[in-house]
């Protein structure tokens, strides 16, 4: 038999009522929750920076680097909403190496499941604790979405999530906002199907019920680049790209349309240290473009407290991305003051 079944984990409702949050938090999330959806609606007109490590993979220095976004968000309110990356799961593309939190809470120790699901919802109430944030999240796992769903405000679907039904179709059961990917292969109409399908409601099974959705009208696009058959870098964030996926948004009538542009991914090459003038360009063409300015809400941009990546092991530098390389503080304090400037 090819599974060995190990253990029966609890259910999201069992480790919600071992590790329940406050009404302050609840509070906290519906007013947050509020002020973002307004953004997508456009009834605010602030721009959005989701921000943080490409992998959170220690709670202290996660929690220390918020609290550092924290002091930049009360200087910028007034243009800039920060919804933090605290990104959990890390999708794999040979299935090798760190899969996030949920698998390592420790990356140095081996993989348990059980240990990651409540490390991943304390650590996920910590912050919201300490930093007045509800953060972001990718859902790599449909199935596990509902293990943070009281505490997340902001779900991403990746690159080689975004065209799966059952990825699609959870989705379309969220209450905040959801964005989807382009593919590696960069096709748009894969990404804007995928908005489709989560906009609409649908019936389906999760989580072993017949569940119905009523549909997600703040799901929408997000532009990460492409990588083309050489396997090379391909940008999508340039003006013309702009210009092509607003058209594309208006022959589909889409609800809300919406795009985030990923400053890192195959948008930099990974080269980290590009996201700052990436980040510049957007804003550029924005500002230049009224259906522009209208569409592109915000950047996703990979950001820790050192700059750079490194391999796990003995020489551990605290802070430092263990996956993706990131922008070090410094410079991603500056990017944020930035973008309130040309927003």
């Amino acid at each position: 038999m090819g599974f060995e079944f190990l253990k029966k984990l609890p259910t999201p409702e069992e480790i919600r009522s071992q590790y329940p949050i406050d009404a302050d938090i609840r509070n906290l999330k519906q007013q947050r929750d509020a002020e973002i959806r307004k953004i997508f609606t456009g009834e605010d007109n602030r721009f959005l920076a989701i921000i943080g490590p490409c992998s959170a993979d220690n709670e202290e220095a996660v929690c220390d680097y918020l609290g550092r976004l924290s002091k930049v968000q009360e200087k910028i309110k007034d243009k800039v909403l920060i919804i933090p990356r605290v990104y959990t799961n890390k999708p794999r593309t040979t299935g090798e190496g760190y899969k996030g939190m949920v698998h390592q809470p420790d990356p140095e120790k081996k993989e348990n499941l059980l240990a990651g699901l409540v490390a991943i919802r304390k650590m996920h109430i910590r912050a919201i604790k300490e930093s007045g944030f509800t953060c972001a999240d990718e859902m790599l796992y449909p199935e596990n979405y509902r293990y943070l769903s009281d505490i997340l405000s902001y779900v991403a679907v990746g690159a080689r999530s975004v065209e799966d039904q059952q990825h699609r179709l959870t989705v379309s059961g969220m209450d905040v906002p959801a964005g989807m990917k382009n593919p590696t292969s960069g096709d748009l109409s894969v990404m804007l199907n995928s908005i489709v399908a989560a906009q609409n409601p649908h019936r389906f099974i999760y989580r072993s019920w017949e569940v119905e959705t009523s549909g997600n009208p703040l799901a929408h696009a997000i532009l990460r680049g492409a990588v083309n058959k050489h396997g090379e870098a391909s940008p999508n964030y340039h003006y013309e790209d702009l210009r092509f996926l607003y058209d594309r948004y208006m022959e589909k009538s889409l609800l809300n349309p919406a795009v985030i542009v990923d400053t890192n991914h195959s948008n930099s090459n990974k080269q980290y240290e590009q996201q700052i003038r990436i980040a510049r360009e957007v804003l550029h063409s924005r500002s230049v473009d009224k259906d522009l300015y209208s569409m592109v809400k915000g950047l996703m941009i990979e950001s820790y407290i050192e700059p750079g990546s490194q391999k796990i092991g003995s020489q551990h530098i605290y802070g430092k991305s263990i996956t993706d390389p990131c922008l070090g503080w410094a410079e991603s304090e500056q990017l944020l003051y930035t973008i309130a400037e040309l927003c």
